[in-house]
């Protein structure tokens, strides 16, 4: 059998990020420490973080800099959303939100990963 036990990021400041992501989802801190730390959902999956001191950030959509990876996160009103992203230290990048308020939102943490805030007329 396998399971995923975690999603791990690379970047320079695991503790920095790892408050980020608890503060943007509400999932507690699990671990912390120097080089390593994470967040963890009730059904065990969980976020964590590496420190990668020569970690270089994507610059989404640049093709010299892809994104690599990035976490979508399905929210009930974009702007609440959005705002507490931003208060936490997220950047907007772009919005692809139609007419009917259904879509997705680009944003990126401080460490510079892109992550999506997304609304589905299913979600």
């Amino acid at each position: 059998m396998i399971r995923l036990t975690d999603v791990v990021i690379d970047c320079p400041d695991p503790n920095a990020l790892a408050r980020f992501y608890s503060g943007l989802t509400g999932w507690p801190l699990d671990k912390d420490a120097e080089d390593w730390a994470s967040i963890r959902t009730e059904g065990h999956a969980a976020l964590a973080f590496q420190r990668a001191d020569d970690h270089r950030p994507p610059h989404w959509p640049d093709p010299e800099r892809p994104q690599q990876m990035h976490l979508d996160f399905e929210v009930d009103d974009f702007a609440p959303a959005r705002a507490r992203a931003e208060e936490l230290g997220a950047e907007f990048v772009e919005a692809h939100v139609g007419p009917r308020g259904y879509g997705w939102m680009v944003m990126t943490d401080p460490a510079g990963h892109p992550f999506c805030l997304t609304r589905q007329p299913n979600g």
